[in-house]
């Protein structure tokens, strides 16, 4: 069994959050690349972060939460 790991839960709820944001922005009618963007940007973190968890080193580790990170400043940036 998976044990609990706060980084990759809250990366999960956030995941839903963006799909729920991007869900309503694409139901007004808002740009359809903002939406992608959004929506891109906002759950490829917790896909870094899974592919972290799996990692095959500590390198491997260390080197996809560097992705993670850089893809979360690309969302506020």
């Amino acid at each position: 069994m998976k044990e609990n790991n706060l980084i990759a839960d809250k990366c999960y709820a956030f995941a839903l959050r963006i799909v729920k944001l991007y869900l309503h922005l694409k139901a007004d009618k808002i740009d359809l690349g903002l939406c992608s963007q959004v929506l891109n940007t906002g759950t490829s973190i917790g896909a870094n972060i899974e592919e972290a968890i799996g990692g095959s080193s500590r390198k491997d580790f260390k080197h996809k939460l560097e992705i993670a990170y850089r893809g979360s400043r690309e969302g506020i940036c």
